[in-house]
């Protein structure tokens, strides 16, 4: 759920001044009676949060309220299982948004108030499909934080639950509200790039201390929380504050790498191809440095195998590392076409490693190399508020969630993208825990490890 500030100014430095909250608008047409036709379209409408951690004080919270009050939106409530997140959350929010809000102490209260419309979801990884699910079942809209899930169950449960309710969810992959990633995929979507013959990924820190909260830990005591609701459907196991404030660092509360940061950058790969999911993965890594008691590997490459489902013989790769122990390469997503390159780090398109003349002449063909040119050059750069603060991405993101709500048109990082990466992490999982070249079965919708259903 979160993203170090510093990681994401450094990725996306080329473009950040055009990042700006109000750049990504969805086109929604907006007008008296559109509006009237909308229940409650003309009210306020009036926001829980589910869960008040660093995600939600430093992500959500301030991207909601770059748009809150032009939006007629504010937060009433905030629901969180320990008490002093609960406080602190409360505070918090009256200090940025300018009102008292009620702290309830779990969604059950939350849901039995008639004055909740929709909800911020921003809890542990693997709560997240429970969460969401809950949230539109009791009949809110929700902006629900990523990943949607890392098992097929919770994947097929929060989908089917969307789609039975008709709510508007908006899952956190903010890059799809970004105009540089719109740019980008209008571009490949149109032809003009030509065939993907190969994406890089990396997402590389130095950073022993990521995700790590050996201050907090100490303070957080079971008698403060409620242990079980936390674990939810997973099998018990004593109170550990550990698993509870770290818990991207144990599974089954997260995988760590793929759940925080491969899921971002994946999305990119489904959304801009149209294509659902991989055909097969295969994963290799481990704790080679930060042996601190974490279960999760701080060093991973996986390699992806993508294209049409009925014709294995064409389809491009996608290889994805990523290491905790040093940050030589950082950030990057890199597509490859005969043609040249897409660089989303620097957000641009050069003829880089395309088909020169010289080699072209050898077998009679022509030379094939895009033009250069920045994805920038066609984004408006659009005002906001001073005063407001946050990130960008994450801003619009919210942003065109709120708009959602008002219009219920399907949000840009709708449950069908959430279910799409959801499907190539759970094949992520599966390929780190049992060591098989991975696959999905399209009909049964299952995660197969050599030739089985992985569980």
């Amino acid at each position: 759920m979160s993203v170090s500030e510093n990681n994401r100014r450094d990725f996306l430095k080329a473009g950040a001044a055009t990042l700006a909250v109000t750049a990504v608008s969805s086109a929604v047409s907006w007008n008296a009676s559109s509006y009237a036709q909308i229940l409650g379209s003309n009210d306020r409408v009036r926001v829980g949060i589910v869960g008040c951690g660093d995600r939600m004080k430093q992500g959500d919270l301030p991207a909601f309220q770059q748009s809150a009050r032009e939006l007629n939106f504010q937060v009433v409530a905030v629901s969180d299982i320990w008490n002093r997140r609960r406080e602190e959350g409360a505070a918090f929010i009256e200090k940025l948004c300018g009102n008292p809000v009620d702290q309830v102490r779990n969604n059950d209260e939350l849901y039995a108030r008639k004055d909740v419309d929709a909800v911020i979801i921003a809890t542990a990884d693997f709560q997240h499909a429970y969460h969401g699910a809950e949230a539109v079942r009791a009949g809110r809209d929700a902006y629900v934080e990523k990943p949607i899930a890392h098992t097929m169950a919770d994947a097929r449960m929060i989908r089917e639950a969307v789609h039975k309710s008709g709510k508007i969810v908006q899952v956190g992959t903010q890059r799809r509200s970004t105009p540089a990633y719109q740019k980008a995929a209008e571009y490949i979507q149109s032809g003009q790039f030509g065939d993907i013959v190969m994406v890089e990924m990396t997402w590389n820190v130095n950073q022993p201390g990521r995700w790590r909260r050996p201050d907090v830990v100490p303070l957080l005591k079971e008698e403060d929380t409620d242990w079980k609701r936390y674990l939810l459907d997973r099998p018990y196991e004593p109170f550990n504050a550990r698993h509870y404030l770290e818990f991207r660092l144990f599974w089954p509360y997260s995988s760590g790498i793929p759940d925080q940061w491969l899921v971002h950058q994946i999305d990119t790969v489904h959304w801009f191809t149209g294509l659902p999911h991989p055909r097969s993965c295969v994963a290799n890594g481990g704790i080679y440095l930060w042996k601190d008691g974490r279960k999760n590997w701080d060093t991973m490459t996986a390699v992806f195998d993508y294209g049409p489902l009925d014709d294995p013989t064409s389809g491009f790769q996608v290889q994805y590392t990523s290491r905790f122990t040093n940050s030589a390469g950082g950030v990057k997503e890199l597509y490859y076409s005969n043609g040249g390159m897409l660089d989303m780090a620097r957000q641009t398109v050069t003829p880089t490693g395309g088909l020169t003349a010289r080699e072209a002449a050898e077998m009679n063909r022509k030379a094939n190399l895009l033009p250069s040119f920045s994805l920038l050059d066609k984004v408006e750069s659009v005002s906001t508020d001073a005063n407001t603060h946050g990130d960008p991405e994450t801003a619009a993101n919210m942003r065109n969630w709120m708009e959602c709500v008002r219009s219920r048109k399907t949000p840009n990082a709708s449950i069908e993208a959430g279910y799409s990466h959801s499907i190539a992490l759970c094949m992520n999982v599966a390929a780190i825990q049992t060591g098989e070249k991975v696959t999905f079965d399209e009909k049964t919708q299952q995660v197969l490890a050599g030739g089985k259903v992985f569980a």
